[in-house]
């Protein structure tokens, strides 16, 4: 039994718009399954593959104003791109922000709708990633949560200690998952607007696979999702949603 991690989820009150802005951020085409869903894929790989993790922007009810607990880190190749790249989603609607950053190499944007992502500065690691090099979870205790997502995600920890904690696919591609210890305070009480998705491989069971991660630690999670769904709507051991999709 295995779950994959597969494709990060992003609330949007416009998601045609926002679809269309993380698209073009990545350089990644979109598609739709349905009204209110905007896939953002890139070109060539069919979903799922490791070598990515595809974007799912989906549209809710005006989000809560919240500390966003989860977010992305972009990869570049060098300074020159980095320049470049910052200076293009701005073009694109990203706008820079302060959230206590400080003096850094990286630069910190909010997408059109808020959502704060990190434009990194080049890094020997993310050299072959593609675009996302990281999507990078603040957390109270790394080296736990990096027990849950290994067996979870089915990636394979990288680094681990008591500050951050590093996991990839076991395939050796795409971007990295990173735990990263921060102060956490109030933000439990709200649901995240970016959360992760897995899903079973195709000949297992959902129902069998969301009983192993609650015995992992996670926890069933009310985000308004309704009885019609089909997929289960789970909590890691530190309160970040998470979805598991049905089976394939």
């Amino acid at each position: 039994m295995a779950t994959r991690l597969v494709q990060v989820n992003v609330k949007a009150r416009d998601e045609v718009a926002l679809g269309q802005f993380w698209a073009d951020a990545l350089g990644w085409g979109t598609s739709s399954e349905g009204p209110g869903v905007i896939n953002v894929e890139p070109p060539g790989l069919d979903w799922p593959d490791p070598r990515a993790l595809f974007v799912d922007v989906v549209r809710v009810p005006d989000p809560e104003t919240v500390r966003y607990r989860v977010h992305l880190d972009l990869a570049t190749s060098s300074a020159e791109h980095h320049a470049a790249l910052v200076a293009r989603l701005v073009g694109l609607g990203a706008a820079p922000v302060d959230i206590g950053q400080g003096d850094v190499p990286w630069t910190v944007l909010a997408d059109p709708e808020g959502n704060v992502f990190c434009v990194l500065e080049p890094r020997d690691l993310y050299a072959d990633t593609g675009p996302v090099a990281a999507v990078v979870v603040d957390c109270d205790d790394p080296r736990a949560l990096a027990r849950f997502w290994a067996g979870a995600s089915g990636w394979t920890v990288h680094e681990v200690d008591d500050e951050h904690a590093s996991l990839r696919s076991p395939a050796g591609v795409g971007p990295y998952l990173e735990l990263l210890r921060a102060p956490t305070g109030d933000s439990r009480r709200w649901h995240n607007r970016v959360h992760l998705d897995v899903k079973p491989e195709a000949d297992d069971d959902q129902d069998a696979e969301v009983a192993r991660l609650l015995a992992l630690g996670a926890v069933r999670a009310d985000v308004g999702q309704g009885d019609d769904v089909s997929w289960a709507v789970l909590a890691d051991p530190e309160g970040n949603e998470l979805c598991v999709l049905s089976p394939g």
